[in-house]
């Protein structure tokens, strides 16, 4: 499984801080740490709405130089202003790297999935349009075929496209949990070639004990297709799952047992 790391995001106060003050220090022992601790893509994302795009621009410039001097891996370049992602790829180095995101809304598509195609990078696509987050799986899946066949009309391949099926909090709908696992199952059996990915920690948000949560629902998304997963790659327990459930879904033992040698599994 794919593990993106989610700890530069300016919801985190001490983040926001941190770029706001642009504190390179910070940020990069956060990314380094994040590396070192199994990561192949780190997340980046400077907020929305507390300022002006072009503030958010020039945040998202610095950041991407930081995390890029602090570590070579791959970035996902986290944003809800085109502005500010063709900001980020402007300043970007890498070979690879994914934006974050799209939906079904035409607007927001036809703004940013011409920078994927531009750039020939990966591009999460949220099962979701002008609506909001439908609450049943087909309507969800709905929402994937309208993309799919937009982006494909630009030249988007299928690899290219990391669906995400949408975690909602299981404390306001106890069977939204199901609805996103069988949407992942769908959309691997509609679009085999395509990938499905999700922010895990909204499953627990409101409820205790919240790493119990998003441990036990990360393995059953695991089971059901899940490709990556956008996650605190710190937590060793999670990480530590997520080899043991790659080996037990068929994609072999290597990396349990490297991750064992390495002392890095965790029961």
């Amino acid at each position: 499984m794919l593990i993106i790391g989610e700890n530069i995001n300016a919801s985190t106060r001490a983040v926001a801080e941190a770029i706001t003050t642009r504190n390179q220090e910070f940020v990069t022992e956060l990314a380094q740490a994040e590396v070192a601790a199994g990561a192949d893509f780190i997340d980046v994302n400077v907020g929305a709405g507390s300022s002006s795009s072009q503030d958010e621009a020039r945040a998202m410039k610095w950041l991407v130089a930081v995390v890029q001097q602090a570590t070579d891996k791959p970035l996902v370049i986290d944003s809800d202003c085109p502005e500010v992602i063709r900001a980020a790829l402007n300043k970007y180095q890498g070979k690879r790297l994914i934006i974050n995101s799209v939906t079904a809304e035409p607007q927001r598509l036809e703004a940013v999935a011409p920078l994927a195609a531009e750039w020939g990078s990966g591009l999460v696509a949220l099962a979701m349009g002008t609506g909001g987050i439908p609450n049943s799986v087909e309507q969800r899946l709905d929402a994937c075929e309208w993309i799919m066949t937009q982006l494909t009309r630009l030249g988007i391949k299928p690899e290219q496209i990391y669906f995400d099926p949408l975690v909602l909090p299981v404390a306001v709908d106890s069977k939204q949990a199901l609805v996103t696992l069988r949407t992942i199952e769908q959309i691997k059996s509609r679009y085999p070639g395509a990938k499905t990915v999700i922010g895990l920690s909204n499953i627990s948000y409101g409820l205790p004990k919240r790493k119990l949560i998003n441990r036990t629902f990360l393995v059953m998304a695991a089971y059901a297709g899940l490709d990556a997963v956008i996650i605190n790659p710190l937590d060793a327990k999670a990480m530590s799952l997520i080899k043991a459930a790659d080996m037990l879904i068929g994609k072999g033992s290597r990396g349990y047992t490297r991750a064992y040698r390495a002392g890095a599994i965790v029961d």
